[in-house]
């Protein structure tokens, strides 16, 4: 029904961008239309993005942060996921694509739909992690009498959320890299502010 947008109506005098749309105008309204569901399917990452980035570092405020004599700022455990994406794109290109290429038989390895998939996948491991971790931290709180202590520090290493860290870094080098990729070669070809677009349209939602 849209390409009626492009039709000029015979009872309109002037035509404007208002009553006649362009045949670009158009496909373009379909190709966002087709982006939609995957769209939707990052949000479910950008929310998991936004939980380690704030109540992930909120938990290590309460936990034992020392190597020896040095206490590690409860931010600095992000580093773990940065080193995630660092591994996780050569092991990728160097170890998965030709194991997919051969067990697939696609030059591509894995096609970008997929890689957003594993992604996802992954981001839900690291959920499940985090859900382990928090439920250990909770019963060595309560054993040690300080659950209605906000301030106390807990006897519980802060490398317990290391896996989360590392499981949600490995997400995004596969959902939101290979994403961008699918949203400027094969849809948005013509944009090219697009990518930009896109990831203020997915993250705003997740942190508001």
């Amino acid at each position: 029904f849209l390409d009626r947008a492009a039709i000029k109506d015979p009872s309109v005098i002037k035509a404007n961008k208002w009553n006649l749309a362009t045949l670009t105008d158009v496909e373009e309204v379909k190709l966002v239309l087709r982006m939609l569901p995957i769209w939707a399917t990052t949000i479910i990452f950008w929310t998991v993005y936004a939980q380690m980035s704030t109540f992930s570092v909120s938990q290590a405020t309460t936990m034992d942060r020392h190597i020896g004599k040095f206490q590690i700022p409860p931010a600095s455990l992000t580093v773990f996921f940065v080193g995630a994406i660092l591994l996780t794109v050569p092991i990728y290109d160097r170890l998965i694509v030709p194991i997919a290429r051969k067990v697939l038989k696609n030059p591509q390895g894995l096609t970008p739909l997929q890689r957003i998939a594993v992604g996802l996948v992954l981001s839900i491991i690291a959920m499940v992690a985090a859900a382990l971790i928090e439920i250990k931290r909770m019963r060595v709180a309560t054993t040690n009498g300080l659950t209605n202590n906000p301030t106390a520090q807990i006897p519980l290493s802060v490398f317990w959320l290391v896996p989360q860290f590392l499981f949600v870094g490995a997400g995004e080098a596969f959902t939101y890299i290979v994403y961008l990729v699918f949203a400027k070669w094969y849809v948005y070809k013509d944009k090219r502010l697009a990518d930009e677009g896109i990831e203020l349209e997915e993250s705003e939602p997740t942190f508001h």
